[in-house]
């Protein structure tokens, strides 16, 4: 079985100059929702085995930039850097990952160690040949080589048969780093390849009351359960320009109801809630959250989530929570899916 994901990432060890066919791109923003860079890569995966000696293989390609060195007027092929991730067998990747997976949405979750795979990416598809192997390269942001949270949360497109990975960023103190994203497309051939188009406004479309339901997968070791909610989530702002998100979610079946509201400043495209979370705005109907400070939630024994937010089209979106304990092992993941009212 292989499949073929057009996408928008970065990585590389090995060259080549063959075609690899059409391309899409991967977005690098830092944590003020400013655009860094913009990668183009190519992944292969495919898989063998069955229940729980099943293995995952994939094959990254990243697009490299022409060097400084060329002589203008040069007609070179493309030039791809190939890289063979590690093969994943799916037990572990469970187990040492803690992937939340949400099979009819195919939304996932998943954290990393570090983020080394990340910077060869970056490092080859921004500087390619002229990489000299500087610790931190001109005009080039790269993560921690210790960061403190590396985590990947997966939406499937409601409309494509197309999905967006994003990564948080954390650094060894527990700030937001930066926040990569990568639009993967499946196929071969792709007739308009799907963009991070920028808004002027990026809050407009996020405002409003928003209704929908939500399934919380706790990890193993936090028991493995499932539980369902309705949810009511409202955006606002207020007589005086401060930003009101009030979020109910009530038991399936029951009366039992939850309710967080909290109230924010916006400048440019963060947000910042008194409740020390913090909301990056981004292109393409998309949002990013994280903690304004981890460490210090880890100092008070308190858990933190980190969330990722697509909104495809005016009136539907989809979000991802992956809730960590004070530890930084994964508690819970949510898929959250609304429809604004």
């Amino acid at each position: 079985m292989r499949i073929h994901w057009v996408s928008t990432i970065f990585i590389v060890l090995f060259k080549s100059t063959s075609e690899v066919g059409p391309v899409l791109s991967m977005w690098q923003f830092d944590g003020n929702g400013k655009l860094l860079h913009k990668v183009n890569t190519r992944l292969s995966a495919g898989s063998y085995g069955e229940d729980e000696l099943i293995s995952l293989i994939q094959t990254l390609y990243i697009k490299q930039p022409v060097s400084s060195t060329s002589i203008s007027g040069d007609e070179e092929e493309t030039e791809w850097a190939e890289y063979k991730i590690k093969e994943s067998n799916m037990f572990t990747v469970d187990k040492y990952q803690q992937i939340g997976f949400f099979p009819n949405e195919r939304a996932f979750a998943l954290r990393y160690q570090t983020a080394g795979m990340l910077e060869t990416v970056l490092r080859q598809g921004v500087l390619g040949e002229d990489d000299t192997g500087e610790e931190s390269p001109k005009n080039l942001k790269l993560p921690s080589s210790r960061p403190s949270i590396v985590c990947e949360n997966c939406l499937y497109s409601i409309n494509k048969d197309m999905r967006a990975r994003a990564f948080h960023i954390m650094d060894p103190k527990g700030i937001l780093e930066m926040l990569l994203i990568f639009l993967e497309e499946r196929g071969s051939v792709v007739d308009a390849p799907p963009s991070l188009e920028d808004n002027s406004n990026r809050i407009v479309p996020f405002l409003g009351r928003w209704k929908g339901s939500s399934v919380t997968k706790r990890s193993g070791v936090y028991g493995a359960t499932m539980a369902e909610h309705d949810t009511v989530a409202s955006l606002e702002i207020d007589e005086n320009g401060l930003l009101i998100q009030d979020i109910s979610s009530t038991v399936k079946g029951s009366d039992v109801t939850a309710n967080v509201q909290w109230t924010g400043t916006m400048h440019d495209n963060l947000i910042k809630f008194d409740k020390g979370f913090q909301l990056t705005l981004l292109p393409g109907g998309m949002y990013m959250g994280c903690p304004t400070d981890i460490a210090k939630s880890v100092a008070e024994l308190k858990s933190f989530h980190l969330e990722f937010c697509w909104l495809e089209s005016p009136d539907k979106r989809q979000r991802l929570v992956r809730t960590f304990d004070a530890e930084g092992l994964a508690v819970s993941s949510t898929y959250i899916f609304e429809t604004k009212i």
